[in-house]
C-alpha cells in the first residue's frame, strides 16, 4: 500500500488515516505531557513505564518497517539509501540512520524478531542484538536453515528474560546450546578469537589535567573488567555503608575512583620485573625545610610533578617510595632508609589490635586501613606497633593535613580538630 495522497480502489486517501493516526498519537503525548508525574500515585507511573516500554518497541517496529521500503525517499533524493535524507532532513548522523536502515533490511529476512518488536516484546536494541548473532550464524559453513530457525525461536524466548547485553552473550553461545556435541568446539574456537581479540584490543591511556587529577582511560577484556569490577566493589562497599551509617550520601562513581586508588597504593611491588636496575618505586625530592613544613611541595619522580609534603609524608607511610632529602645547596642529605615499612604481620597484629580505623568519627573496617606512624618517620619515628595506628584513607589525609590538629585519646583513637 502506498504510503502517499493518491485514492485506492475503496475511494479512500491512505494518506489520510495515517495523518490522522499520527495526529491521535500526538495529542495523546502532549496529553501526558501536561500532566506532572510528580502527583501519579506510584502505580501510575510502573504502569506507564512499563507500556511505554512496549510502546517504543513498536514506534521502532512501524519506523523499520518504513525504512525497509524507503527505496523511494532515496531515489527521489537521489541518495543511497533514506540515510542521505535522514541527515538532511531529520538531522540524525548517518552512521545512526544507517544503523537503522541495517537493522530494517535484517528484521525482513528474521519474521519472528520482526514479530515480536511488533508486539512489543521485544525492543529495539534486543531485536538488532538477536539480528547480529542470526547473522553469524547464517554465515557458519557448519550450520543448517534448520539451525537458524531454532536459534531464532530461541533468542527470542530469551530476550523477554534477559537485557540486551545479556542476550549478546547467549547469542555467541547459541549454536553450543542448539547441539553441544555438535558445537562445542566452534564455541571453543569462537572463545579463543573473542580473547585473542580482546588483548589486541587492550590499551591504557591518561592525561595530566593539570589539578591534581589524571584520566585514565582503559580497555581490557570482559573477564578481567568483571574482576577488577569486582575488587572495587567489594572495597567501595564498607564505605558505602559507613557513609550511610553516618548521613553522609557520598556517589558510588566516587567511592569506586577511591577504592581503585586503594587498590594501586596497596598493590604488592616485591614480585614486579626490575624497573631501571631497582624494584618499582617512587621517589620523591623534597628540601629538609619542606620535609618539616606543614604547607609545602615536593617533586614526584624524576619528571619534577609537584605534589604536598603531606602527601608526600601520607605516601611514605605505605607506598614503596624513597625520599631524597636535600640540604640548602641541594645536596643530599638523606637517601631514605629500608627500615619504614610496616612487615605484613604487624599489618595483621595492627589490625587484631585496632579492628577498624582510630578516627574518632569513623568505623570503617580494618581491610580498608593503612598503617600511619604517629611519630613520623621522615623525624625519626620508629617503624613498631607502639608508633602506629590504622587510619582509613581519608582520616590518613586528614592527619596529614595541615588544615587539622589530632589528640590521641586515652583509648587510643584519634581526635580531630580543624585549625583556625
Amino acid at each position: 500500500m502506498s504510503l502517499g495522497s493518491g485514492i485506492d480502489h475503496w475511494g479512500t486517501s491512505p494518506g489520510d488515516s495515517i495523518d490522522a493516526a499520527l495526529t491521535a498519537i500526538e495529542c495523546s503525548v502532549q496529553d501526558l505531557l501536561s500532566t506532572d508525574p510528580a502527583y501519579w500515585r506510584t502505580g501510575q507511573k510502573k504502569d506507564l513505564l512499563k507500556r511505554l516500554e512496549k510502546l517504543q518497541a513498536q514506534q521502532a517496529a512501524l519506523k523499520l518497517r518504513v525504512l525497509a521500503s524507503a527505496g523511494d525517499i532515496a531515489e527521489e533524493t537521489g541518495a543511497k539509501d533514506a540515510s542521505g535524507w535522514m541527515r538532511t532532513e531529520l538531522l540524525v548522523d548517518k552512521a545512526v540512520a544507517r544503523s537503522q536502515i541495517k537493522l530494517a533490511a535484517g528484521l525482513a529476512k528474521y519474521d519472528l524478531v520482526a514479530e515480536s518488536l511488533a508486539k512489543g516484546v521485544v525492543s529495539q536494541d534486543k531485536a538488532r542484538v538477536i539480528t547480529k548473532a542470526l547473522d553469524a550464524i547464517e554465515t557458519d559453513p557448519a550450520t543448517s536453515g534448520e539451525d537458524l530457525v531454532l536459534a531464532e525461536k530461541l533468542l527470542v524466548d530469551y530476550a523477554t528474560r534477559l537485557t540486551a547485553n545479556e542476550l549478546k552473550i547467549v547469542g555467541q553461545r547459541i549454536l553450543a546450546e542448539i547441539d553441544p556435541e555438535r558445537f562445542e568446539q566452534a564455541e571453543a574456537k569462537s572463545l579463543l578469537r573473542e580473547e585473542e581479540r580482546a588483548q589486541r584490543r587492550s590499551f591504557f591511556q591518561s592525561r595530566d589535567n593539570g589539578d591534581g587529577t589524571i584520566d585514565i582511560h582503559a580497555r581490557v577484556s570482559r573477564a578481567i573488567g568483571v574482576r577488577l569490577r569486582t575488587i572495587l566493589d567489594s572495597l567501595a562497599q564498607p564505605r558505602k555503608r559507613s557513609a550511610e551509617d553516618k548521613g553522609v550520601k557520598a556517589p558510588y562513581d566516587r567511592l569506586l575512583g577511591q577504592a581503585f586508588a586503594r587498590v594501586i597504593e596497596t598493590y604488592d611491588v616485591d614480585p614486579l620485573p626490575r624497573h631501571g636496575g631497582h624494584g618499582t618505586t617512587v621517589i620523591i625530592t623534597m628540601t629538609l625545610d619542606q620535609l618539616r613544613a606543614d604547607l609545602g611541595t615536593a617533586a614526584l619522580g624524576f619528571d619534577g610533578e609537584q605534589i604536598t609534603a603531606a602527601e608526600a609524608r601520607r605516601l611514605a607511610c605505605n607506598a614503596d617510595l624513597v625520599p631524597v632529602v636535600l640540604g640548602t645547596g641541594s645536596e643530599i642529605l638523606d637517601f631514605g632508609r629500608t627500615a619504614r615499612l610496616a612487615h605484613p604481620i604487624q599489618h595483621r597484629a595492627l589490625r587484631l589490635r585496632d579492628e577498624c580505623c582510630q578516627a574518632e568519627d569513623c568505623d570503617a573496617p580494618a581491610a580498608w586501613t593503612e598503617a600511619h606512624h604517629l611519630k613520623p618517620w621522615s623525624e625519626g619515628g620508629r617503624t613498631d606497633l607502639a608508633n602506629m595506628v590504622l587510619l582509613c584513607g581519608s582520616d590518613h589525609r586528614r592527619i596529614h593535613d595541615p588544615n587539622y590538629g589530632y589528640e590521641r585519646l586515652p583509648d587510643g583513637r584519634i581526635r580531630f580538630t580543624r585549625r583556625t
